[in-house]
């Protein structure tokens, strides 16, 4: 029975590395330091997102439908997963006006959403 990757020591937190690899079918062994790449570092709510963002090819209307959750929250959880992965998110300090009402135009985003971007000054 195979376990799901730990990336963090159950006993400090910090970082875990790889040292050892196996083969299933010739029993092979490999051991030096590995790297693990940044996305097996992100929980198992974070990858479950990255699929469906993926399977919607980054549509976030789609997004929104297939979890059942606003536009703003799916702008907080991909900026999360951005962080997580280690690169800066952030936000322009000026609304882009137009591209909000082009968006409430197509139905991207509800009329509630558009009011919280252009207050908020997210985009």
């Amino acid at each position: 029975m195979a376990y799901p990757l730990i990336t963090n020591c159950p006993v400090c937190s910090k970082q875990l590395k790889i040292t050892k690899l196996q083969c299933n079918h010739c029993h092979t062994i490999v051991e030096n330091e590995f790297e693990l790449s940044k996305l097996a570092a992100l929980g198992q709510e974070q990858l479950h997102f990255i699929e469906i963002f993926l399977k919607c090819r980054g549509n976030i209307k789609e997004v929104e439908k297939e979890l059942g959750i606003s536009y703003p929250t799916v702008r907080g959880k991909l900026d999360d997963i951005i962080s997580a992965l280690g690169y800066s998110t952030q936000k322009k300090t000026e609304v882009d006006k137009k591209k909000v009402v082009t968006m409430l135009e197509k139905g991207e985003i509800t009329a509630e959403e558009a009011i919280h971007l252009l207050k908020e000054g997210e985009l």
